[in-house]
């Protein structure tokens, strides 16, 4: 199975700008997910799609292939990300190799542990899904706001035997999609321009995955996991 891995990343981030870019534990933001996608031992055809020439030189000398700048209609701040990859499986079906699935990874959840991906692909092929969705698990204790204006919020779980965490089993929990990973046959967004669709499987990633940044505390905290994450491979390539 040919799988085309896009990692789209637009020069305009708004919340906290050049966050893509950014030196976060040592390097570029971009970077991390560069390289996690080209150490899968899945072979994956790592493409990154960006409307930036200082990205695109990054992820160059990362590795990744850059093969064009996204036309700046697909670079606003209300472009989905469904024509985005379109774009990628449109360009490499031009060139005569059309993937049978797309991984989409988002730069900005850069924390991926060693064999991540190289997980997702098996269960995708093994499973014969039509496309996979990361998700961490979180516990039941949620609530919604009242339907209406003076009405009682909602508890997610049975609150009068309210279990202990240590008594929940994998059912109980509630599973949150991060938009770190997803893996799709290419012929679901030819057909729905989605990144979900046909037969949706759940890829269970650990809690610690779980990062996503938007914000300038959601990228110190991707700093430290990072630094951790550093230190423990380094650690286990010295033990080598």
């Amino acid at each position: 199975m040919t799988i085309l891995c896009v990692i789209p990343v637009r020069g305009g981030s708004k919340g906290v700008p050049r966050k893509n870019i950014r030196n976060v534990a040592g390097k570029p933001l971009v970077v991390w997910t560069i390289e996690q996608a080209l150490a899968a031992k899945a072979g994956l055809d790592v493409l990154v799609s960006t409307d930036d020439p200082e990205i695109a030189d990054v992820a160059l000398a990362a590795g990744a292939d850059v093969p064009f700048l996204r036309p700046a209609e697909l670079a606003q701040d209300t472009t989905a990300t469904e024509p985005v990859v379109r774009h990628a499986i449109d360009f490499r079906s031009g060139q005569g190799r059309r993937p049978d699935a797309v991984m989409l990874l988002q730069a900005t959840s850069p924390l991926r542990f060693h064999g991540t991906l190289d997980r997702a692909v098996e269960q995708f092929e093994t499973t014969g899904v039509d496309s996979l969705v990361g998700v961490v698990p979180q516990t039941p204790f949620l609530w919604t706001l009242p339907a209406e204006p003076g009405g009682h919020p909602a508890a997610q779980y049975t609150v009068e035997s309210r279990p202990r965490r240590q008594e929940l089993g994998e059912r109980d929990f509630r599973y949150r999609e991060t938009g770190s990973l997803y893996v799709t046959r290419t012929r679901i967004y030819e057909q729905f321009d989605n990144r979900l669709g046909g037969r949706i499987g759940l890829f269970v990633m650990d809690e610690g995955e779980g990062v996503d940044v938007d914000t300038e505390l959601d990228l110190s905290i991707a700093e430290q996991q990072l630094g951790r994450f550093r230190a423990e491979l380094e650690g286990e390539n010295r033990a080598i």
